[in-house]
């Protein structure tokens, strides 16, 4: 069964299972002792930092080890805004960071803190000067400036070492997250500290990465022990450890020539999907991306449905959808991207993904596309175009602005933009179709829809119940 989805976690490499295994007999005594055992186990510790901080691009004394990626960057944040609190306390961070950053800048404001969001555009990117620009509009002394080298859901490669120029101009750090990208190169640029996640790059789960750069300001703010520069207390996992330095290692040996062959594959799936599939929206950038991860919306599709359908297919896929979260809102980066969330699918291809494997995943989705849309009673494309052929007879309707009111009121996606498509074609050109709706992904999937299919959208309104959403029909 083809797993694409790396993205959340990657299969063990064989170097780190290995290492593991090695590590199990070698590396279980206390490192920090100084018998025999402790010092086998501190010489593969010391050598596991070493080849970790070769391949990050620090020192080794500016490296520790965490129990996870989520730790890494919450330790991260917390003590560089704690050892520059003197500086200030607001923090900037991008409107598409991992949830473990906005978590923590979250937890920073309801500390009293104050927090600016970077927005981006379709693509998922920052624009040009944009932290430059934060920086100088902060409302008070900017103790740190966040933003990641990779987006985890489409994939898009953020201008990281511009960002970090800006912000060693105006003397703030600049933390990266580097989880999604680590394996694939080197993050550039002047940044000062860096975090990591070993499962993201297949390496075992459990061992996370922090790097701050001597001269940045930390002061950690959980109690410490004498482990790990006092950054990351409690007994290291160094069998895990050991397995994830050398697994990000053999997979910086790999990158090149593997980046280069799944990126054909990716061109592939990104130019394929939109041929096979009706109106489908691919998003992220279409250049400045990750070599293995595309992502993709389908209209008139429950997200949840379609994974499951995928998944029977023998796929197995992630979502940003809101019809696959426990929450029934959208993925915040979709969201900040202003795209199409309803069916949403990303792949994200493993080392080694067979051609045969996105040959056979190309030819299984547009069966699950339409099975899932036939279900939901979508319209079909030939009933959309039937739809706009009354264009002529409508525009002579002496009615000026004639109105139809769609209640969607406690139905989810994608039922509320399903309800507007079929119901668009009944008001002539220049009428309005008012959709009203309680579904948080409405906010964002009817101006996605009305990008898609040539309609005016013309914003929202509070209701008696709900949002009501202006549609103006334009063809």
């Amino acid at each position: 069964m083809p797993y694409f989805d790396v993205a959340s976690s990657a299969p063990l490499h064989p170097v780190a299972r290995q290492a593991l295994l090695a590590a199990l007999d070698e590396g279980w005594a206390d490192p920090s002792r100084l018998y025999r055992e402790g010092r086998r186990a501190r010489l593969l510790l010391d050598a596991a930092r070493e080849a970790a901080a070769e391949v990050v691009g620090c020192r080794p004394d500016e490296l520790v080890f965490t129990p996870s990626g989520t730790r890494a960057v919450h330790n991260g944040i917390a003590g560089a805004l704690a050892g520059r609190r003197r500086a200030g306390r607001h923090l900037i961070v991008s409107a598409v960071e991992h949830s473990s950053v906005l978590h923590a800048a979250a937890a920073h404001e309801a500390d009293g803190g104050t927090v600016t969001e970077v927005p981006v555009d379709r693509t998922g990117r920052i624009a040009p000067g944009a932290y430059a620009a934060a920086l100088r509009e902060a409302p008070g002394g900017v103790a740190l400036a966040c933003l990641q080298s990779a987006n985890h859901e489409v994939g898009t490669v953020q201008p990281v070492a511009e960002a970090a120029e800006e912000c060693a101009a105006a003397d703030v750090p600049l933390l990266v997250d580097a989880a999604q990208s680590l394996g694939w190169g080197p993050v550039e640029g002047n940044w000062s500290l860096l975090t990591a996640s070993a499962h993201k790059w297949g390496g075992p789960a459990g061992v996370g990465l922090l790097a701050v750069r001597k001269g940045v300001r930390f002061r950690t703010v959980q109690p410490a022990d004498e482990r790990e520069s006092g950054r990351s207390p409690g007994f290291e996992n160094l069998p895990a450890i050991v397995a994830a330095a050398a697994s990000l290692r053999a997979v910086r040996a790999e990158a090149a020539a593997e980046a280069e062959r799944l990126r054909g594959l990716v061109e592939r799936i990104r130019a394929r999907v939109p041929a096979l599939v009706p109106d489908v929206e691919v998003v992220g950038d279409p250049e400045r991306r990750l070599p293995h991860l595309v992502t993709f919306s389908c209209l008139y599709v429950d997200g949840e449905a379609l994974l499951h359908e995928l998944d029977r297919a023998e796929f197995s896929v992630s979502s940003g959808s809101s019809c696959t979260s426990s929450t029934l809102t959208p993925s915040h980066v979709l969201r900040a991207m202003g795209v199409l969330s309803e069916g949403n699918v990303r792949v994200s291809l493993p080392r080694g993904t067979a051609e045969a494997d996105v040959d056979r995943f190309l030819e299984a989705l547009p069966g699950v596309v339409a099975g899932v849309r036939e279900r939901l009673g979508a319209p079909k494309p030939a009933e959309a175009e039937a739809g706009a052929g009354a264009e002529a007879e409508a525009a002579a309707d002496p009615d000026p602005e004639p109105e139809l009111v769609v209640d969607s009121l406690g139905k989810r996606c994608p039922i509320p933009v399903i309800e507007l498509a079929k119901v668009i074609g009944e008001v002539p050109v220049g009428g309005v179709v008012t959709v009203l709706s309680d579904d948080e992904a409405a906010r964002l999937d009817i101006p996605a829809w009305c990008e898609m299919r040539g309609q005016t959208y013309e914003g929202e309104r509070p209701a008696e119940r709900g949002v009501a959403y202006r549609v103006r029909r334009r063809v």
